[in-house]
C-alpha cells in the first residue's frame, strides 16, 4: 500500500508542475483533464502526507524514550507515543478507504424521488419533510436543485416529488439515502396525541448522459395535457404537461413543473434517462451475480 501511494504521491507532483506550464494552460482539454485528476488525488495525498509526518514523529519520539533515564519523563513521552499511535492508526485506515476504487458515478448530479408510503396524510407531511431537509443540505452543500415533478395534498404534504440535484460529488453523498426511510411521532394531524408510523420511500438515481443511455426516439410515446394544482391561470387551460412512456420498458414519466411543453419535455427525458441507467445496471448486477453462482455452485455435498 504504501508503495502504491509513494507512486500516486510522485503523480501528484508531477501534475502539480503541469499544471502551471503555459502549452498545459493553453490546451484546456488536456488541463482540465489534469486538474480533475490532481482535484481527486489531492484529499488522499494530504491524507499521506500527514500520516507520514506523524509516523516521523512517532519514531522521534520513541527514540527520545530510549535516551531517557528519568521515570517522570518516560511516563509523559509514553503518553504522547500512544495519543500519535492512535492518530497514526486513524489516518491508516482513511488511507485504506481513500485507496478503495471509485465508483464511476461519484462526481455525478442525481435525480431523486420521495413518495409518500403507509401512514396516508401523515406519510406526505414526513415526505414534505424529508424533501425540505435534502433540499436545505443541498444548500448548505452549495448545491443547486431543481423540481421536475410534484404532487401536493390539502394540508401542505407532498404525495410526491421528483427533482435534480447538482455540484461536486452530488451522486457519491446521497447514494446511500435510498430505501424506505421510516418516522414514528404524534402527528399533527392526530387529536388524541397518539404515536403513529409512517413510511416514505426515496430513490437516488445518477444523471446518465446521453452516450451511457441511447434512446430511439420510435421507443418513445409522448402525452401531453394540463397541468393540475397550484400554478396561475396556465392551470388546466394549456397542455404543458408532458408525459414520456419508453414502450419496451414500460417506463413512464411525467413533468408539469414548467410553463412550457419544451422544458417539460426535457425534464422528463432527464428522469427517463436515469431510471432506464438504473435499469441497465441491475440486469448487468444480476448477470455478474449469476455467472459468479454458476461458477461457485451452490456449495452442498451435491
Amino acid at each position: 500500500m504504501l508503495h502504491k501511494l509513494e507512486s500516486l504521491e510522485e503523480r501528484y507532483q508531477e501534475l502539480t508542475d503541469l499544471l502551471s506550464k503555459p502549452e498545459i494552460i493553453a490546451d484546456q482539454s488536456k488541463f482540465q483533464q489534469y486538474a480533475k485528476t490532481h482535484s481527486d488525488l489531492t484529499p488522499l495525498i494530504a491524507n499521506y502526507q500527514e500520516y507520514k509526518a506523524v509516523r516521523q514523529e512517532l519514531e522521534q519520539t520513541r527514540q527520545m524514550l530510549a535516551e531517557q533515564p528519568e521515570e517522570e519523563f518516560k511516563a509523559m513521552v509514553l503518553e504522547e507515543i500512544q495519543e500519535l499511535e492512535d492518530k497514526a492508526r486513524t489516518l491508516n485506515q482513511a488511507l485504506t478507504v481513500l485507496l478503495l476504487p471509485r465508483d464511476p458515478d461519484d462526481d455525478k448530479g442525481v435525480i431523486m424521488e420521495i413518495r409518500a408510503g403507509t401512514g396516508g396524510e401523515e406519510a406526505a407531511l414526513f415526505a414534505s419533510d424529508l424533501f425540505r431537509m435534502y433540499s436545505r443540505y443541498a444548500e448548505y452543500q452549495g448545491w443547486k436543485t431543481e423540481i421536475i415533478d410534484i404532487s401536493h395534498t390539502d394540508i401542505g404534504g407532498i404525495k410526491e416529488v421528483v427533482f435534480g440535484v447538482a455540484g461536486q460529488g452530488v451522486y457519491r453523498k446521497l447514494k446511500f439515502e435510498s430505501g424506505v426511510h421510516r418516522v414514528q411521532r404524534i402527528p399533527s394531524t392526530e387529536s388524541g396525541g397518539r404515536i403513529h408510523t409512517s413510511a416514505a420511500t426515496v430513490a437516488v438515481l445518477p444523471e446518465a448522459e446521453d452516450v451511457e443511455v441511447d434512446i430511439d426516439p420510435n421507443d418513445l410515446r409522448i402525452d401531453v395535457f394540463c397541468s393540475s394544482g397550484p400554478g396561475g391561470q396556465s392551470v388546466n387551460t394549456t397542455q404543458s404537461a408532458v408525459r414520456i412512456t419508453h414502450t419496451p420498458s414500460g417506463i413512464s414519466v411525467s413533468c408539469q413543473d414548467e410553463k412550457s411543453q419544451h422544458k417539460n419535455k426535457a425534464k422528463a427525458l432527464r428522469v427517463l434517462r436515469a431510471r432506464l441507467k438504473e435499469v441497465m445496471e441491475a440486469e448487468k448486477n444480476a448477470e455478474t451475480a449469476g455467472a459468479r453462482k454458476s461458477q461457485v455452485g451452490s456449495g452442498d455435498r451435491s
